[in-house]
């Protein structure tokens, strides 16, 4: 499994956490814009793919509604807004990743490990002369 691999890993499970996140700060949005705030924040390489079926799940937990508006000069388009119970989870959510992350931190704690000096090589393998 490489980095990548877990970073997708990562990003699949925050992204309804983060989705909620901008969701809570704007009246409503759509997905290309959605998409658009996950790469402006540093989360690359969602694709619609992983995007629509996150807001469907959360539309159908209760945590985003969806409303069809006009499109900008095009099809109509579809809106998700933040509901009271998004809000909730939202908080709920926020807290349990703090904790978690705090965790992860300190099992992960490498300040210790960074300060001891590395191991020399030993030379083995080499020609000695």
């Amino acid at each position: 499994m490489g980095a990548a691999h877990v970073h997708t890993a990562w990003t699949r499970a925050a992204l309804p956490l983060c989705l909620l996140g901008i969701l809570d700060t704007e009246e409503k949005s759509y997905g290309y814009a959605l998409l658009s705030r996950l790469t402006d924040a540093g989360i690359d390489g969602v694709k619609a793919a992983t995007l629509y079926p996150a807001l469907t799940r959360l539309e159908e937990e209760g945590a985003v509604e969806i409303e069809w508006g006009a499109g900008e000069g095009g099809p109509g388009r579809k809106y998700y807004r933040i509901t009271d119970a998004g809000r909730v989870r939202l908080r709920r959510d926020r807290a349990a990743w703090a904790a978690f992350a705090t965790t992860v931190a300190s099992l992960t704690r490498a300040d210790e490990q960074d300060a001891a000096p590395s191991a020399a090589p030993t030379g083995e393998g080499e020609d000695q002369a």
